[in-house]
């Protein structure tokens, strides 16, 4: 979570809608010509293409949530200490968009050998949430692994010294129709949760 904190680009632009979030991870300058002038294109990096299967058994990818507002985290379901905190944090953001079909949620399993999809139906089921609303999805490990660290600027990896094996960044990710990470928040703390419920307002604003 440091490093996204460390790439991310503060975007200072007011429109209509007043404040606007920033999109966070470093930009390519592309150089291209146009009308005999070179002009510079910024391009922000994006969620990369991604296939998991949820806890309804039905396929999940990015065209799950084109044209939506989604929060994603990294979670799994033995972790013995943030990612239930994690979860309270999420299912408070859920209850407050829940009537709202342009903001769903996705938490990805780091733990897939554990958490299977009968698993995750049943966690989905404790929490009182449903699909696709709030996917809770499974995948291969290192495709999981990978999307979060490339995909998400995020951490999750197996450690056997680590609580219940595995370490994982107990971050809550918002990401915009575009695919663009506008915002990181601390997944155990309460105040982020609001900060993130204010940001998700200010995001469905915006043209």
């Amino acid at each position: 979570m440091k490093k996204i904190l460390l790439l991310a680009l503060l975007v200072s632009a007011c429109n209509q809608s007043g404040k606007r979030l920033p999109i966070l991870g470093e930009p390519d300058i592309i150089a291209r010509e146009q009308n005999g002038k070179t002009v510079h294109d910024t391009i922000y990096p994006v969620v990369p293409p991604f296939s998991f299967t949820d806890q309804d058994s039905l396929p999940v990818n990015e065209q799950s949530f084109a044209g939506k507002i989604y929060v994603a985290d990294f979670i799994f379901l033995s972790c013995p200490n943030i990612c239930p905190v994690m979860t309270a944090e999420m299912k408070k953001v859920y209850n407050a968009f829940k009537a709202n079909d342009s903001v769903l949620f996705l938490s990805h399993t780091i733990d897939p050998d554990d958490d299977s999809i009968p698993r995750l139906k049943a966690y989905a089921g404790s929490q009182e949430v449903s699909g696709p609303k709030w996917r809770f999805v499974t995948g291969n490990q290192d495709t999981v692994y990978r999307l979060a660290e490339k995909g998400y600027f995020s951490t999750a990896y197996k450690d056997s010294t680590a609580p219940g094996g595995f370490v994982h960044s107990g971050g809550l990710l918002l990401v915009d129709k575009a695919r663009h990470i506008r915002g990181v928040y601390n997944g155990t703390d309460p105040k982020e949760t609001t900060r993130l419920i204010n940001d998700i307002n200010i995001l469905l604003k915006e043209n």
